[in-house]
């Protein structure tokens, strides 16, 4: 995210899983001096990230929110130089390509739908989804150096 985010792309920035900032970038929360309501799932992104108070707040004040003051709020995840934000990206990037691709698919889900549930509700869909991972390769290279690590460890 790099200068003033508004809008459409203020709603896409709050429904995104990550978000990394340059220190120029600025969301804009101008809604209501202009006469509109936030659009496009801002409110319902916006709330869950920073409660009610604080989104209304932030609405009613109608500024713009500084990159830093952003991620104070966890409104992004991290602040970089403007010249360093491609490559603090791509580095997000690589260690989420790194991860075993069923990691991902299955947690993103499950942490979204996690919002709306109760701990009782969240802890079924983890219990359903988990041990399908125990069956995956991935999962099984993973014990496998662990244990030769834990083994060369007690070895020593």
């Amino acid at each position: 995210m790099d200068g003033p985010v508004a809008g459409v792309a203020l709603a896409w920035t709050l429904a995104s899983d990550l978000v990394v900032a340059s220190d120029r970038a600025q969301l804009v929360l101008a809604f209501g001096r202009i006469g509109l309501v936030p659009e496009v799932g801002t409110n319902w992104a916006l709330t869950r990230r920073v409660g009610h108070q604080k989104a209304f707040e932030l609405f009613v004040r109608g500024g713009t929110i500084a990159a830093e003051e952003a991620q104070r709020h966890g409104l992004v995840n991290e602040v970089v130089p403007h010249a360093g934000l491609l490559e603090a990206a791509l580095a997000w990037s690589d260690r989420i390509a790194r991860l075993p691709e069923h990691v991902v698919s299955m947690t993103k889900p499950l942490m979204r739908a996690a919002a709306d549930m109760s701990w009782q509700h969240a802890l079924l869909a983890e219990e359903f989804a988990e041990p399908n991972t125990f069956t995956t390769a991935a999962h099984q290279e993973a014990v496998r150096a662990l244990l030769a690590k834990t083994a060369k460890a007690v070895e020593r």
